[in-house]
């Protein structure tokens, strides 16, 4: 897989950031000493884990040296001295030790098996600990229909065919609370649809390419990736057509969870 591009992935770094926030507003912790932000990205995420638990020892994790390279120029060590990061797949990942806090804010969705993968993570904390996940639900929506409609194309599809780290579907709210309830203190789940203002069709189709869209393109020549985008951008110009002040509203589900180990 080519690698991922920070400056593109935080061209939308408030529209990114907000779910972060908001699960972090719900993790029912006064303090942790040990926190672990799973596939931490350019260290936005990580950003409001230490303004959070300022004294914690925080650990980013993330499979792209470049994302890596980006969050430790946010988070100099040098002046952060309680914050490491490292390259790692959360598919195996596995602690040092127990932390009170694993947050993964929009980067479980690129992981399968998450009736496996889920329950080891929550297995893996503290007592008391805390497991808080935010993941994209978006396959069904337009925008994500489309990118698959496109790739089934010619000339398209001899090159893409079935795009690399294609995402899983999630399973449901309900289905994620099974997983953990029998064995958790209180589990907290639920689903929230954002409505993004963009200024155009070509708006959307940039923050795309920071994330959904990469698998797709990725393997493209450019002039192949050219005319993908080309396209794909007329089909959203279609598919989110301009409200009353001309701004475009990018729909954008997303589902929450947020659940505590017994003490």
């Amino acid at each position: 897989m080519k690698p991922w591009d920070p400056a593109l992935y935080r061209s939308f770094e408030q529209e990114r950031t907000r779910p972060a926030a908001e699960l972090l507003a719900r993790v029912p912790l006064a303090q942790a000493r040990s926190v672990v932000d799973l596939g931490c990205g350019p260290g936005n995420s990580t950003e409001l884990l230490l303004q959070r638990f300022g004294q914690a020892r925080l650990l980013g994790l993330d499979n792209s040296a470049q994302m890596l390279s980006s969050a430790r120029a946010r988070l100099p060590q040098e002046r952060f001295a309680n914050v490491q990061f490292a390259q790692g797949d959360i598919a195996t990942w596995a602690p040092d030790e127990p932390p009170e806090l694993i947050f993964a804010n929009a980067s479980l969705h690129w992981v399968p098996e998450h009736a496996r993968l889920l329950p080891r993570l929550f297995a893996a904390l503290a007592p008391g600990g805390v497991l808080a996940v935010q993941m994209p639900d978006n396959l069904a929506e337009p925008s994500h229909q489309a990118m698959c409609e496109l790739a089934a194309q010619a000339p398209w599809q001899a090159i893409i065919g079935q795009p690399e780290a294609a995402r899983t579907p999630l399973l449901t709210a309900a289905g994620y609370y099974d997983l953990l309830a029998p064995q958790a203190q209180s589990v907290d789940v639920w689903h929230t649809i954002y409505q993004h203002p963009m200024a155009s069709p070509a708006a959307i189709v940039q923050w795309l390419q920071g994330s959904g869209l990469r698998p797709f393109v990725q393997a493209l020549p450019a002039d192949l990736r050219a005319s993908y985008l080309s396209a794909y951008e007329q089909r959203i110009a279609k598919l989110y057509p301009a409200r009353s002040d001309g701004t475009r509203l990018l729909a954008y589900p997303r589902l929450f969870l947020v659940a505590r180990r017994p003490s």
